[in-house]
């Protein structure tokens, strides 16, 4: 089932593409929303094709893996394993290792391979039960490893548990991300690191492919009249935020230093049809190197990664 068919309504007040709740009780209303969205969609990369394996099965997720990691590997290939450009694997063993958003444990069977310590959190049951399966299912199971539903708005640790934050696709979605950036500084120790991926809005990706001609392929945009309507009814999420560069570092600065800022994207990214046979033959015949050169170098991708880092001391 595509997302088109899953997302009928945008929470209301989420009126722009970096909108952030007014009102205590329309926080709690997104999260919600945000929660209940994703434990009955969660991330299974089956969005126009079932995954044809038993449900938190090995070879469940062995699917899952092949298809997020295929698509990675056309933007981001690696050199030993998968997001090592972005994850110095070797440097986790001495270090204790927080995910935001495990969904069905695809980074975390990676990392916590390499960590001191992980820890893995989720807003929905659905990804809590698969990656805590996940981990006790594969050889050796991780003792390492701790997977618990919580809230990244209002993280129960102490301050200053962990060395090392990841995020990939999550923070953009949840009802308010600057209480999240400010846990993750809360509870990153000083010198700590964070990497997060948030969605990129530049006028290729957000206004052009996916607001205008998505918009008329659906045959949604004259009926909504707004890109921003047009463009949440057709991506993941109750609500998913996009951000200019110059957004992103306005709500981050006061927090973290950013060492890094790097953009990526799918080839599917680049090509303005919706999702079918055509599509998928064209993103074939577009040579990897190339998709990298307009999604990353050019910028016309739709992943915005940061590398975050808390100062060693609070002025």
């Amino acid at each position: 089932m595509s997302i088109s068919d899953l997302k009928r309504t945008v929470p209301e007040g989420f009126d722009t593409p970096i909108s952030s709740p007014r009102t205590p009780e329309q926080n709690r209303q997104w999260q919600e929303a945000n929660r209940a969205w994703w434990e009955n969609n969660p991330m299974r990369y089956d969005f126009s094709e079932s995954i044809q394996a038993q449900e938190f099965s090995p070879e469940f997720y062995r699917k899952v893996d092949a298809r997020f990691f295929s698509d990675v590997e056309t933007f981001m290939p690696w050199r030993r394993v998968p997001f090592d450009s972005l994850i110095d694997f070797d440097s986790l063993h001495d270090k204790d290792v927080l995910e935001i958003g495990v969904g069905n444990g695809s980074h975390a069977q990676l990392i916590s391979s390499y960590a001191r310590s992980y820890t893995g959190i989720d807003l929905t049951e659905y990804a809590v039960k698969s990656t805590t399966n996940r981990l006790q299912l594969f050889e050796p199971p991780r003792q390492n490893a701790v997977i618990t539903r919580m809230d990244a708005e209002q993280m129960d640790f102490a301050d200053g548990s962990f060395d090392f934050v990841w995020s990939w696709g999550v923070i953009h979605h949840s009802a308010n991300t600057r209480k999240i950036l400010e846990e993750i500084h809360r509870v990153l120790r000083p010198g700590g690191v964070a990497t997060t991926m948030v969605y990129y809005r530049n006028y290729w990706n957000y206004y052009i492919v996916s607001g205008f001609f998505g918009g008329i392929f659906q045959g949604t945009l004259l009926k909504r009249g707004s890109l921003h309507q047009t463009r949440q009814k057709f991506i993941d999420g109750a609500i998913a935020r996009y951000y200019t560069i110059p957004e992103w570092r306005s709500l981050v600065s006061d927090l973290f230093s950013v060492e890094e800022e790097r953009i990526y994207g799918s080839k599917s990214e680049l090509l303005p049809l919706p999702s079918g046979k055509l599509k998928t033959t064209l993103q074939s015949i577009i040579p990897n190197s190339l998709g990298r050169l307009l999604t990353n170098r050019c910028r016309m991708g739709m992943f915005l990664v940061s590398r975050l880092k808390k100062p060693q001391t609070e002025e």
